[in-house]
């Protein structure tokens, strides 16, 4: 049985073209760079396996900025209810 890789390649966008959605929040969380090595290492193995440590780096990345817009936004309503 033979499996079939994945096809996975870093699109580039086109003059005009919008930025897609995703990406624009991977952007503003600031873990584009460990995107993209997911997506290089893909593109190159074709075997999400052989790319445990690039998904680990995005996962971790993302799980901190995840944990600090949560503070973030915890500040914030502790200030709104403070002024109230």
């Amino acid at each position: 049985m033979s499996t079939q890789g994945h096809t996975w390649a870093r699109q580039v966008k086109k003059e005009g073209e919008e930025e897609d959605p995703l990406d624009q929040m991977i952007s503003r969380s600031g873990c584009a760079a460990s995107h993209y090595a997911v997506q290089e290492c893909m593109a190159q193995h074709q075997d999400w396996r052989q790319c445990q440590p690039q998904v680990q780096a995005f996962k971790d990345c993302m799980s901190e900025q995840q944990a600090r817009r949560r503070e973030e936004l915890q500040r914030r309503k502790e200030q709104d209810s403070a002024h109230s």
